[in-house]
């Protein structure tokens, strides 16, 4: 993917607060790996209290060693990427909020990349670390956050994976935003909400999707499923369930992913 006038998706207001690659130093790449089982809680804290149910260890299909990552990822890319993924989902949500909800819409904090495999300087919500392997929406500070393993990881199979999480995390705070949306398959709809932002922005001119970033988000959604279907609603659904929501946002827009009367 690519931003069609880079220039003018650059919202400073956003990428200030975020951390970069840079900020977590490459260093951290040589020490974590991406391991065949990781925990997907992807945004569990959205909502009102920030509160969160932990869900289950899911499998992950094989992934990059360290060494591969460090030597296959282009960082500086890979944070490009990030960045422009902020601008572009924030600009969205920007510009199109009063025509799905009333009030202002105001941005989420984005802290960027942590290294999980670190807590002490990891971010916390609710008083708890994020851990190695996941991005976050963190309704009590209102902030995003992505660990950097699991970034450079799937950015190795794709730059359309960094679009994915950051539009997808920023549908957590979406929900948090306009609560009575929310539905009991909250991280499903956070998936219909991120494809929604992402070819709502395509369809302003603002991003351009390119040859093979639709297969790149299908791997995606298929890397991030759970084992099981969603039937707790901390779960984040299978593969087909997971394509499923995303399908409907990207032809539906906002709007279908907005509980139906």
């Amino acid at each position: 993917m690519t931003p069609v006038v880079r220039t003018s998706t650059r919202r400073t207001s956003t990428r200030s607060t975020s951390r970069t690659i840079a900020a977590v130093t490459a260093a951290a790449l040589t020490v974590v790996a991406l391991t065949g089982c990781i925990s997907i809680r992807w945004g569990g804290a959205a909502g009102g209290g920030g509160t969160t149910s932990a869900p289950p260890t899911t499998s992950a299909p094989a992934t990059p060693t360290p060494e591969e990552t460090a030597e296959t990822v282009d960082l500086e890319a890979l944070d490009e990427d990030t960045q422009t993924a902020i601008d572009v989902v924030d600009t969205f949500w920007a510009t199109h909020w009063s025509d799905y909800f009333t009030g202002e819409y105001t941005s989420p904090t984005v802290y960027g990349y942590y290294d999980g495999e670190d807590p002490d300087s990891a971010p916390t919500c609710n008083g708890t670390p994020l851990e190695a392997g996941n991005a976050f929406y963190c309704g009590e500070t209102d902030e995003l956050s992505w660990d950097v393993t699991l970034m450079s990881g799937g950015y190795a199979q794709g730059d359309a994976f960094a679009y994915l999480v950051v539009a997808h995390e920023w549908g957590h705070s979406i929900q948090a935003r306009v609560s009575d949306i929310r539905t009991d398959a909250y991280e499903l709809q956070a998936d219909c909400l991120a494809a929604a932002a992402l070819y709502g922005a395509a369809a302003d001119g603002s991003l351009q999707f390119e040859d093979g970033d639709e297969k790149e988000i299908t791997s995606a959604l298929t890397f991030l499923s759970d084992s099981t279907a969603w039937t707790d609603t901390a779960d984040h659904g299978d593969t087909f369930q997971r394509i499923e929501f995303f399908d409907a946002g990207r032809r539906g827009g906002v709007t279908a992913c907005l509980p139906q009367e």
